[in-house]
């Protein structure tokens, strides 16, 4: 019989027999939740919420739990916007927002800066979310975020070119891939001017994505597993240097220096692009058949690495209680129903978000949907995450400047990684 989401009173319902009290094992909770206390009314701090779907996910929380409302407040649509309002009202201790959602990057900085509260980690369900995730909700080894959604980079590329080029399956190597697109051209009339490759380039967070999944591609770490910035080593240089020569030798064109993900979304979903890494909120508009001519036409992998698949970076969104909230027991609860399966499953299915409970990704209906699913799994669980660092705004843009003057040839890439080391060797404890 096929499953669909819980939502509206389905929703309620489960919310009276899973949140109310904690869910069945919420005794275990006990003794190290005795800190989060109080009921009542709650704020849930978040990016716009463009599909309406997360306010409908709160007035179903709101009708089963009339007497410990939430309330949305919007933020900019805006990372590093978002971010910096919430570390305005943390540094001025302010009740306003109760529960906060962070980009997986910012748990460090607000859990060493006490700016949220530690969770306790029994009944939260943890052994059912894919490890990645829950490891970005970590500081010191101790629980400051729940994950929510996850993501990780893919490879999106024209299934209908490699196969009239005679090629039988995606690349998994750097070298394949550009291999591929050279047949492509050579082969395919119609590819002839379509460009190569492309991901996300400008000088911003994507570059730190972009360059970091090379870097790790190759073998390579900008931290080691301690913590330590690892960056200056023969594997990271080789993991960069396929991006360089890439630019150089025009297998990735010298106007994606300026791309970010919407750039290059445009690019391939308009057909101008053989392959292209992207997040999986792509697919939606790749099969969409007013906005794409791409549609059946495509697919995709895992990222290539320089010997096998490679590594992509984690993404998503934990979230986390403020240290100075009122009503914090309800807050946890407001925690477990958003982390629920229910919840998570009408995200993936409504927005396409991808989800942490390990199981949804061999949903029948989820991957009816989204076919990727299995490929995004996979990737997840072989991703590495952005360091876990205090001043992680710091450390984001050495790596930008690194990468983006060697891709730029502005320096050398021996030089940009020496001088990205010693400059992270100052901000990483």
């Amino acid at each position: 019989m096929r499953r669909i989401p819980l939502t509206g009173a389905a929703v309620g319902l489960a919310l009276v027999l899973t949140a109310c009290g904690g869910g069945s094992d919420g005794g275990k909770d006990t003794e190290k939740a005795a800190t989060l206390e109080g009921r009542g009314e709650i704020t849930f701090v978040s990016g716009k919420d463009t599909s309406g779907n997360l306010q409908k996910q709160i007035d179903d929380w709101n009708a089963a739990h009339p007497q410990e409302p939430v309330r949305l407040i919007e933020l900019s649509d805006k990372a590093d916007e978002q971010r910096q309002q919430m570390i305005q009202n943390a540094q001025t201790k302010s009740d306003a927002y109760t529960v906060l959602n962070l980009d997986v990057v910012w748990t460090a900085e607000f859990a060493a800066n006490r700016w949220v509260e530690e969770l306790p980690e029994a009944g939260l369900g943890l052994d059912k979310l894919l490890k990645p995730t829950v490891d970005t909700g970590r500081y010191m080894d101790k629980l400051y975020a729940l994950p929510m959604d996850s993501d990780a980079g893919l490879l999106y590329y024209r299934k209908d070119l490699l196969e009239k080029a005679g090629i039988e399956k995606a690349p998994t190597t750097w070298s394949e891939l550009f291999a591929a697109c050279d047949t492509i051209r050579d082969k395919v009339s119609e590819a002839k001017d379509l460009d190569c490759y492309a991901g996300q380039f400008d000088k911003y967070e994507g570059l730190t994505v972009n360059a970091s999944e090379a870097i790790h591609g190759a073998g390579g770490s900008v931290v080691d597993e301690s913590g330590k910035p690892a960056v200056n080593t023969p594997e990271a240089k080789a993991g960069l240097d396929v991006l360089v020569n890439a630019f150089k030798d025009g297998h990735i064109d010298k106007k994606a220096i300026t791309y970010t993900e919407e750039l290059g979304r445009a690019d391939f979903i308009g057909g101008k692009l053989i392959f292209h890494r992207q997040w999986p909120y792509q697919y939606a508009s790749a099969t969409d058949p007013k906005a794409s001519k791409v549609v059946g036409r495509f697919d995709v992998a895992p990222l290539p690495g320089s010997s096998g698949p490679g590594v992509s970076t984690l993404g998503g969104h934990n979230f986390a209680i403020s240290a100075f909230a009122k009503n914090k027991a309800t807050a946890l609860d407001f925690l477990k129903y958003m982390s629920s399966a229910e919840v998570q499953k009408a995200n993936a299915l409504v927005i396409g978000k991808a989800p942490s409970v390990a199981a949804l990704y061999e949903d029948p209906d989820i991957v009816k949907k989204f076919p990727y699913m299995p490929a995004l799994k996979t990737a997840i669980e072989n991703a590495k995450g952005r360091p876990k660092a205090v001043k992680y705004g710091d450390v984001t843009t050495a790596v930008q400047e690194a990468a983006y003057g060697a891709l730029t040839g502005e320096t050398t890439t021996e030089q940009a990684l020496t001088d990205l080391q010693a400059k992270l060797e100052t901000l990483t404890p």
